[in-house]
């Protein structure tokens, strides 16, 4: 009997993946986004969209038709190569930066502004928070109810109670774009939308969706294909509703908090300006919630996938990354944010590369030689803009580097990447078929499998 998703299942699922989206970053960016952007948000909106949500949907659907791991899409570089990328995504969303980043804005957001910004306060709450998020983590099968059918629409409906909000009742008025919001403010708020790391755990959630999916029975490749392809549209149209009303959030409150120096400032002035004390509460609950599905749906993820590596079982793996998380985000969310952004717009275009280029599999004779030389360009020059983007590396960058076309956006890797597909295309057309990849071979079984 092939087992399937009722469409209540298939809901949860959606609200499930939405969830472990939004998490610290997803709440933080775009009210910052959306105060420096002034008179220009809609542009830089607009960026932020296609990076924040176009291409996490299209990660997750990419990853439904290969399988659902980022191992399978990176096959077509090798074993090795991929297995680096695969690490490299997963500790950039699991133990480096995402999930301690989850407890420092909780943190910020909800306990701070009582105790003070102190390191003791912040170590303690540490201890507890990842206490928690490890008793969760520990039971990955109940995935699906405890965070699908209880944490979610909690987190969805607080979402839009905040969202409804920011549009019917601004706290203050915008102020003017700053400089680099003014000259280009799409390809900001494109780059800015790295941050939220959202492809990049595409990648590492793809397999919790398929697993979810597993846990009620579903085995049919073609049925947890579709079903991860619905939860990402899902969460694609939950997550593009929640930007836009803290774009708008972010605007208004200009006038409020000028000099604000993260997204956490800018929640917590505007909800004490509209909600007074309430307010702050409802943020503190609505960011800890938030934070907390996050950072379980990261540490099984991680957990999971080193366990297939090393020799430590899934629970011990949950510990060491819950204990190191808990000790890396106690360097707080503003040096956390400073050091993620370079390593983020590094790693970011050889993954967007790896991401589009899977769709057009069938059209080489050798995807292979297509797609290597794309990602090694891609992310050669997205480590010029991660130097040029760093205050403590951008002295060490050649003058040649810094008047590269679209270097002063932040896209220096486009071109360069874009050029180098035409040209491997066309020595794909002149070299012409060799021996079926092993990688192509299993792609097409799966294709007339679904």
């Amino acid at each position: 009997m092939a087992y399937r998703l009722s469409s209540k299942d298939i809901w949860a699922l959606g609200f499930m993946t939405f969830a472990l989206f939004v998490g610290a970053g997803n709440i933080i960016f775009p009210p910052m986004v959306g105060l420096q952007a002034g008179e220009n948000v809609w542009i830089a909106a607009l960026g932020f969209l296609v990076t924040a949500v176009g291409l996490p949907v299209i990660t997750v659907i990419a990853l439904a038709k290969v399988g659902g791991g980022i191992e399978a899409l990176s096959s077509p570089i090798g074993k090795t190569a991929g297995l680096i990328l695969a690490t490299v995504c997963y500790m950039a969303v699991g133990p480096l930066f995402a999930t301690p980043r989850t407890t420092t804005v909780s943190f910020e957001v909800g306990i701070a502004p009582i105790t003070g910004d102190g390191d003791l306060p912040l170590l303690i709450y540490s201890i507890a928070y990842f206490s928690l998020v490890i008793l969760i983590s520990l039971y990955p099968g109940k995935l699906l109810d405890n965070v699908g059918h209880i944490l979610a629409p909690i987190k969805i409906l607080a979402l839009a109670v905040l969202g409804i909000a920011a549009v019917l009742w601004p706290a203050g008025s915008p102020i003017s774009a700053v400089e680099s919001y003014r000259d280009v403010p799409f390809s900001n708020g494109f780059v800015s939308g790295y941050l939220t790391m959202d492809t990049l755990a595409a990648m590492v959630f793809g397999i919790v969706i398929v697993n979810a999916a597993r846990s009620r029975g579903v085995e049919s490749s073609s049925l947890l294909t579709r079903y991860a392809i619905w939860a990402g549209i899902i969460a694609g149209l939950g997550l593009a509703l929640v930007y836009l009303s803290l774009f708008k959030l972010g605007e208004n409150s200009g006038s409020l908090v000028p000099t604000a120096e993260n997204g956490a400032q800018i929640l917590h002035a505007y909800v004490q300006s509209v909600f007074g004390n309430y307010g702050s509460f409802f943020l503190a609950v609505l960011i800890f919630v938030a934070c907390m599905v996050t950072a379980v749906g990261l540490t099984c993820a991680c957990a999971e996938f080193f366990s297939r590596y090393l020799s430590l079982s899934y629970r011990s793996l949950v510990l060491i990354l819950g204990t190191f998380s808990m000790l890396v985000s106690n360097l707080g969310l503003n040096y956390l944010i400073k050091f993620s952004a370079p390593v983020l717009t590094a790693i970011y275009p050889p993954c967007i590369v790896l991401v589009l280029l899977s769709f057009t599999i069938s059209w080489w004779k050798n995807f292979t030689r297509i797609l290597a030389p794309a990602m090694l360009v891609s992310l050669l020059f997205g480590i010029l803009d991660a130097v040029k983007s760093s205050e403590y590396l951008a002295h060490l960058l050649p003058q040649w580097a810094k008047h590269l076309p679209l270097a002063n956006q932040g896209l220096a890797w486009l071109l360069p990447t874009l050029l180098t597909v035409v040209g491997c295309a066309v020595y794909d057309r002149v070299m012409g078929s060799a021996k079926l990849p092993k990688y192509k071979m299993q792609y097409e079984e799966k294709q007339e499998h679904n």
